[in-house]
């Protein structure tokens, strides 16, 4: 192979891959429309008096949106910059509930881990804040910031005892969300609520795959969207 076809061929290469970003994008950026048209969709459907969960609140975007609705929303963040940062932006809210702590299968208190770059940009950063310590994006080495950990089934649980309606569950926990399914629907509890709106993350745990998998396929049995893994 002469100069020329080698040139060629690497032009090619360059092309393709360029292509394969491109589509990627265009995927992500159409899997983001249709869960935002998803979510307002089931943000019409709620009524004062129903209770709607943010689990992995961050700053507060999705948290507004919800209580916009007039339903009563609980939001629970770990990361304690974005909690300030979600107490002032649901401030003028009174159906809003701020809970500074994580959700889990149960009850601990545990590290929060931050990426290594959260000082440089702590508004994006912290959307990767986890729990999870083998999580590819967080910087296990560096200090943890000790948090604690709601036991979410039996949270949810109490709710529905005393009678509530939960109309939504948000769910964007950076990998914590994996156990927490697998006992949710154990325990059949997205039988008795409404959506449950789900960001896995199997990218940031490789051996972990399978169980994502598996956890994918449970989801299946439950009518269209209502265990909606796919979210963003």
């Amino acid at each position: 192979m002469d100069e020329d076809d080698h040139s060629a061929e690497a032009t090619v290469t360059r092309l393709r891959n360029r292509l394969k970003r491109v589509r990627g994008r265009l995927e992500k950026e159409t899997r983001q429309a249709e869960s935002v048209g998803f979510l307002q969709g089931v943000v019409a459907t709620l009524r004062p008096g129903d209770l709607v969960v943010d689990c992995g609140a961050n700053v507060g975007r999705v948290t507004v949106l919800l209580a916009e609705s007039g339903a009563d929303v609980v939001a629970f963040e770990p990361d304690p910059w974005a909690f300030e940062r979600l107490v002032e932006a649901t401030a003028h809210l009174d159906n809003v509930t701020r809970v500074n702590a994580a959700v889990g299968a149960e009850a601990a208190t545990l590290m929060l881990y931050r990426t290594a770059r959260f000082e440089q940009d702590p508004a994006r950063q912290s959307e990767s804040s986890s729990i999870m310590q083998d999580a590819r994006t967080v910087d296990a080495t560096g200090d943890g910031i000790a948090v604690e950990v709601v036991d979410f089934p039996a949270w949810l649980q109490a709710r529905l005892d005393e009678g509530r309606r939960i109309g939504l569950v948000k769910m964007d926990i950076e990998g914590a969300e994996l156990e927490l399914m697998e006992v949710l629907l154990d325990r059949r509890i997205p039988d008795r609520t409404g959506p449950f709106l789900v960001e896995t993350h199997p990218g940031l745990f490789p051996g972990k795959r399978s169980r994502f998998e598996a956890l994918a396929q449970r989801a299946a049995e439950y009518p269209a969207k209502r265990v909606n893994l796919d979210w963003i």
